[in-house]
């Protein structure tokens, strides 16, 4: 399994309602489009903020962690053959000036560890 995480930032101006509903009434449907047949999990996990150890309560430095789940490598890469293509960047692109800070985007892939706590 590969696992691609990005942790995303709403655009300046837009507020949290805003950003979750935008993203998963727009954002999402597009994602869902591109990654149906290569993707086996897309989540998004939003983020509500704590507060600090003074108790102050900040704005997060991120609104959402996305996930995005493929069965194997040879996938992963085909996929990103297929996120390539002009005409989906720039649908993606459009999108996203719409939705995301885009100079805070990252993308990592992650190897997980996990701990028995049984």
């Amino acid at each position: 399994m590969i696992k691609l995480v990005m942790p995303m930032k709403r655009r300046p101006g837009m507020s949290i309602p805003e950003f979750r509903e935008y993203y998963e009434t727009k954002h999402r449907v597009i994602g869902e489009k591109y990654l149906k047949g290569f993707a086996t999990r897309y989540l998004r996990r939003f983020l509500d903020p704590l507060p600090d150890r003074e108790g102050n309560l900040s704005d997060p430095e991120y609104d959402v962690i996305l996930e995005i789940w493929y069965p194997d490598e040879e996938t992963y890469r085909a996929c990103g053959v297929k996120l390539s293509e002009p005409a989906v960047v720039k649908e993606i692109k459009e999108d996203e000036e719409k939705l995301f800070d885009l100079r805070t985007m990252r993308s990592y892939l992650v190897d997980e560890c996990e701990s028995d706590l049984s």
